[in-house]
């Protein structure tokens, strides 16, 4: 597969899964949204340029989705607030993160998987910080916003944005590493052949 064949792929995977996932449609299926961006940024960090915003719009998108189909007005939905548009900046902290977890990801082994793990704790935790936030501080569904209300907040929610975040990356590794020993067998197959 040509390498403009495989990014189309993957591309196209991660933005049926943010899709699927983000539409909610599946009820029991969390959001995979940290997670795609994490993983935009690890598979596709050369293509960032049309890959990022393609994959934000889509984003954007489902939600006026979701949000209409409710019967609501978008720009009057609790959730769209000025916070919403920080959203971007921290799904480019996941970007990042997936990006410099590539950068530093030679082969799979266990130090491979601790450095992406450590991407994926670190970009998870400053996106948080960021989405929620600025949701928390900035849009007017908090009425009486205090340091201890928004630490509260932001360590309660943590742990479940990460969990999902991480099951969804370790399902990706998971499909990564049997691509790798397929493709590794094909070519040993065809150099015992040749």
């Amino acid at each position: 597969m040509s390498p403009t064949a495989r990014n189309a792929l993957i591309f196209a995977l991660l933005a049926l899964v943010l899709a699927a996932t983000r539409l909610h449609h599946f009820a029991v299926v969390p959001d995979a949204s940290w997670a795609v961006f994490f993983l935009g940024g690890f598979y596709l960090r050369a293509q960032a340029r049309w890959a990022f915003p393609a994959l934000m719009a889509l984003a954007v998108v489902v939600d006026w989705a979701v949000i209409t189909g409710q019967g609501l007005s978008f720009w009057q939905h609790y959730c769209v607030s000025p916070a919403y548009w920080c959203l971007i900046g921290a799904y480019l902290l996941l970007w990042g993160g997936g990006a410099w977890a590539a950068q530093r990801a030679p082969t799979l082994d266990l130090t491979t998987a601790g450095r992406v793990a450590a991407a994926l704790l670190v970009s998870g935790a400053a996106c948080h910080l960021v989405a929620q936030g600025s949701f928390y501080w900035i849009s007017a569904s908090v009425a009486d916003p205090t340091f201890a209300g928004w630490w509260k907040n932001y360590s309660d929610w943590l742990p479940a944005y990460l969990g999902s975040m991480a099951l969804y990356v370790a399902i990706a590794a998971a499909v990564h590493a049997g691509v790798a020993q397929v493709s590794a067998a094909g070519a040993l197959q065809r150099d015992r052949s040749a």
